[in-house]
């Protein structure tokens, strides 16, 4: 936390660029902000503060000068900012503070305005203002986000109107959330839900599954890494909690984890800091957790592969996704969701959606469904189609019939895919155990496992549960 001149607590670290082309009160700017504990970069000009503007990561604040020489005054620092992002705050800073230059930059959007030379008591009070300035306007929108869910998220099923229910309750706090349930049941979508309706929807919302880090690169993946730090450690590096600094964080399969990584992740789910691979300063970051995971943590606890006071600060809120199996009433109005446009279910493939097991959840029905709407002839998708793949409605599935001819005319990547699916849904998500039935590497699993989710998002669109 960033404090002010008298010690008192002000706020998170901030991102500030500061634009003047004159080189002491540039400078008098960027050490105040610097001793208030901020991240500052300089520019001196317009022109270059445009090109950091283009080049750099986000910034949570803007000082700019006025007058400056070139293409680029203070005023059109503020008309590019402002064009980029409205919300980011921006203070003009001049030595020509009368009433109509004052008049003139706040018209243009400015969110302050500060007299040269700046009074550093000036100074901290301006950010105070900023920053409430900002706080007001998330709140603003964060109450007008709680007025519905999102669209696409189809619910019918009692069930999954209690999981939106315990969402709804939880999302404006800032407590862990611990997402659970088979594979498929839309864990991710939930993850997603529960950042828009935060007061963090305007802050960053990144995704990792943890299964798909390399055990060598994870601790570099999750909290950066210093330049030097290992062999190609070119220049620093920043990690998905940094990247996350202001927003929602959601660590997918964190069952996965390795013992000696959940240690670091406790620390940093105590104490709110991290230190870089090869570093050796603690970063600060301000990070909603949001984690998922099809097995039984609590299960991993009892024998030893998961840490138990980790455990327990992920579970503060554990919310319990049911399988599709469970809301049948889900199953129809999600299937016509990801059907292609124009076309339609008849009476005999409804009943057998409603009466499938759907051992892989909604992304096995996003994936049946995608492919009867590529293999449909006609505007309808029938039960004799469908039955390829639910079952009970093909001859070919009949006592004594050939499940290989049933599969004749089907893409055999659609094949393959439907055998990975299925032998994951039948190992209970266990992704090694599923790699081994397969015959195949678990990183071979995992990327195949990757490409059906992407081609399902181009034909369908995302997944709504």
């Amino acid at each position: 936390m960033a404090v002010d001149a008298k010690g008192r607590g002000m706020s998170v670290t901030l991102r500030i660029l500061v634009v003047d082309d004159e080189a002491i009160g540039r400078d008098f700017l960027g050490d105040a902000l610097s001793l208030l504990g901020h991240e500052v970069v300089l520019a001196d000009s317009g022109d270059a503060a445009l090109h950091v503007l283009e080049a750099a990561s986000a910034f949570d604040l803007v000082f700019t000068d006025l007058r400056m020489p070139g293409a680029t005054d203070g005023l059109g620092v503020l008309r590019a900012v402002k064009r980029r992002d409205p919300d980011l705050p921006v203070v003009l800073v001049t030595a020509h503070g009368t009433l109509s230059v004052a008049t003139e930059v706040l018209r243009g959007g400015a969110d302050d305005i500060l007299e040269k030379p700046v009074a550093l008591e000036d100074l901290e009070l301006c950010l105070v203002r900023v920053q409430e300035r900002a706080r007001l306007l998330r709140e603003n929108r964060f109450h007008r986000s709680r007025s519905t869910f999102a669209p696409d998220l189809l619910v019918h099923s009692e069930a999954m109107h209690e999981v939106l229910a315990t969402v709804e309750r939880v999302a404006a706090s800032r407590a862990t959330v611990l997402l659970q349930g088979e594979s498929g049941t839309g864990k991710e979508r939930i993850a997603a839900e529960i950042h828009r309706r935060s007061d963090r929807a305007d802050g960053p919302l990144v995704k990792v599954n943890t299964a798909a880090v390399p055990e060598g690169l994870m601790e570099s993946e999750f909290f950066g890494h210093e330049a030097g730090a290992f062999t190609g450690a070119v220049r620093r590096r920043q990690g998905c909690f940094e990247g996350a600094d202001g927003g929602t964080l959601f660590l997918d399969e964190v069952g996965e984890m390795a013992p000696a990584l959940q240690a670091k992740l406790l620390r940093v789910v105590q104490e709110g800091e991290l230190v870089r691979v090869g570093g050796s300063r603690p970063v600060k970051v301000d990070v909603r957790l949001v984690v998922a995971t099809n097995r039984d943590l609590e299960r991993e606890v009892r024998e030893g592969r998961f840490r138990e006071d980790l455990y327990y600060r992920l579970a503060v809120v554990p919310i319990t996704l049911p399988p599709l199996r469970s809301r049948p009433e889900d199953v129809v109005p999600l299937a016509e969701s990801f059907l292609r446009a124009g076309l339609e279910f008849d009476a005999q493939a409804r009943d057998l959606l409603r009466h499938h097991d759907w051992p892989g959840n909604v992304r096995e029905l996003q994936n049946v469904v995608q492919r009867a709407s590529l293999l449909a002839e006609g505007s309808v998708v029938d039960g004799e189609l469908l039955g390829r793949w639910v079952g009970g409605a093909s001859p070919d599935r009949g006592l004594g019939g050939d499940p290989i001819h049933s599969l004749v005319g089907t893409p055999l990547r659609a094949v393959e895919d439907a055998l990975i699916e299925a032998t994951l849904a039948d190992c209970e998500g266990n992704r090694t155990r599923a790699a081994k039935v397969l015959g195949i590497g678990v990183r071979t699993l995992f990327n195949r496992l990757r490409a059906i989710e992407e081609r399902e998002a181009e034909s369908v669109g995302p997944v709504r549960s």
